[in-house]
Parts: structure tokens; C-alpha cells; sequence
């Protein structure tokens, strides 16, 4: 369960290298490639500077070895990067790190139209946020545009990036997550961020966490490309992705600061998402203002 203390007392949580089991490519592989599971490729690395560069960089140079949903996760990531290029660095088989190259059409085999692609870091998003909490009972939920977070505290943040093709076909996205599992207090790479262990999960095992979020991902991405990328058009369940992910952000209804590409800020109040995924603010004037890129920060909730 989420919202107990990380410390008990003057104790500390502890997790050595040594409890750190890597990941099992082979089981990965058996349990989610094709023709059993969603994904065509999975590859595991020991350590890359970013899996998004990576994976970006393969897909350009070979795009038919790479193809929808190929994933590549290493055990260490030394370059990679988050919102703003911040660094998201950890010890070793301590995290998940891993990217998915995504070639988006619908049924029908046409391409989605380029406006739907800001919402795949959301809907990557969710589905690390729903994978999370259904497997280990930490309820985690969404800080927009596109961080996981338990109780204000960052699990697990998620960054989408185009890779274009030289032969004008539509561009790719990779998108990758990279989620805290056995950290420490010790490991922490910033005071407010969390890990599952610190969060008493009921699993931190990564190959399981990691088989849950790629069928979640796989699974929810068919969704959004059957209804070509509509975010407001409802699902297989009746509702939509719109409608899911404002079910489980935290951002709406809160007094915040968006801090904008170019250093500008705008302060108000998050209202709603718009059918794109901007984030709708109010300021203090009554204007509403639609923040398409950037990062925001939690100032207080709004009493209803």
C-alpha cells in the first residue's frame, strides 16, 4: 500500500547489489513475443547511455528489423534523460529503463494522423500507472504531462520522441519509461522522488513489473489506434482515453505553475485536458490558457 513512511523509526531501508536479480531475457522473450505476445522484438541490454536514443538511432538505420512495438530495456542507463534534460541515472538492476518504438495505424492499416502522437506519453503513462497498481497495490497516478507519481512523490516519468524517415513514410515515436523499483533513501537522485520498495509494494520483482507494463502498453495502444487516435472516442469498455486519464491525474483541479519551452511561466488553476492533451489553466484574471509542452508544479489543491 502507498502513503506509509520510508523511514520506521531510525531505521532505513537497505538493498544491496547482491538482492538485485537482473533481468531474463529469455523469459521475457518466451512470455511476450509473437505469436503468444503482443510484441515482434525485445531486446535486453546490460548497460546504453539512453534506450530512447538507441532505439531511436536502430529504427532509423534499419526500419524493418525494427517494427510496432519492438522494445529495447537495459539494466543501467548512464545518459538518459528526462523532461527539461534532467538526468535519470541509477544503480544497476535498480530501475526499469525501457523503450518502445511505435509505428501508429489503424485498423485498416493507415496511419494516425500526426496530432494524435502527444498523446502516447500519456497513454504510456497510464498504463505504467494501471500495470503498477494492479500488480503491487501502490496506487499510483498521473502529474501531467506525463510523470507517475505516488503521493507527490515521482516513481516514474515517461518521454516520447519522433524519429523521422528519410523516405517520407510517417514518423515513428519511441517512447520510454524509466520507473524507481528498489531504490533507496540512499539512492534517491532528488528528495521528492519514491521506488516501489520505498512505497512497501507487494512485488519489486522487475521482470514481472516490466511483463505487466508491456502487455498493459500493447494492449491500450491497440485501443487508441482503433479509434484512430480520437482521444475522445470511447474504447472496447465504453470509456475513453481522455476520460481514462483524467480518472487518474492529480494535476486537475490544482493550483499550479507551468514552467514553458523558452522560460516563461503561467500560473493558475489546472482545469481540464484538452482533446489533444494540453493542459487548460485558469488564471487569476478568469483567461483560460492551453499549455501544449513544458512542465508544471503542484502550488496547492482547490477546495471544492
Amino acid at each position: 500500500m502507498s502513503g506509509h513512511p520510508r523511514k520506521i523509526g531510525s531505521m532505513h531501508l537497505r538493498y544491496s547489489s547482491m538482492e538485485r536479480p537482473g533481468l531474463d531475457q529469455e523469459r521475457l522473450r518466451a512470455a511476450l513475443l509473437a505469436p503468444q505476445g503482443p510484441l515482434p522484438r525485445l531486446d535486453v541490454v546490460a548497460e546504453t547511455g539512453s534506450t530512447n536514443t538507441d532505439l531511436a538511432d536502430a529504427a532509423r538505420l534499419d526500419p524493418s528489423g525494427f517494427p510496432d512495438l519492438s522494445v529495447l530495456t537495459a539494466e543501467m542507463q548512464t545518459a538518459g534523460k528526462g523532461r527539461l534534460g534532467r538526468a535519470w541515472i541509477a544503480p544497476p538492476c535498480s530501475s526499469l529503463f525501457v523503450s518502445v518504438l511505435l509505428r501508429p495505424v489503424n485498423d485498416a492499416g493507415r496511419p494516425l494522423p500526426t496530432q494524435s502522437y502527444g498523446w502516447l506519453s500519456l497513454l504510456a503513462a497510464l498504463a505504467l500507472s494501471g500495470s503498477v497498481a494492479g500488480r503491487t497495490g501502490v496506487e499510483a497516478r498521473l502529474k501531467w504531462p506525463n510523470d507517475v507519481m505516488v503521493d507527490g512523490r515521482k516513481l516514474a516519468g515517461v518521454l516520447a520522441q519522433l524519429v523521422m524517415d528519410s523516405s517520407g513514410a510517417p514518423p515513428a515515436v519511441v517512447v520510454g519509461a524509466g520507473m524507481n523499483v528498489s531504490l533507496t533513501d540512499e539512492d534517491l537522485p532528488v528528495p521528492t522522488a519514491t521506488s516501489l520498495l520505498m512505497e512497501y509494494a507487494s512485488t519489486t520483482d522487475r521482470n514481472i513489473l516490466l511483463e505487466d507494463y508491456l502487455r498493459e502498453l500493447a494492449r491500450t495502444y491497440r485501443e487508441f489506434c482503433a479509434v484512430d487516435g480520437d482521444a475522445s472516442r470511447p474504447w472496447t469498455d465504453g470509456t475513453s482515453l481522455l476520460e481514462k486519464v483524467r480518472a487518474r491525474m492529480v494535476t486537475l483541479g490544482q493550483e499550479v505553475r507551468a514552467e514553458l519551452p523558452g522560460g516563461k511561466t503561467l500560473t493558475g488553476r489546472a482545469v481540464a485536458l484538452d482533446t489533444y492533451g494540453s493542459l487548460i489553466l485558469v488564471d487569476e484574471l478568469g483567461e483560460r490558457h492551453a499549455v501544449v509542452a513544458g512542465d508544471v508544479v503542484h502550488l496547492r489543491a482547490v477546495q471544492a
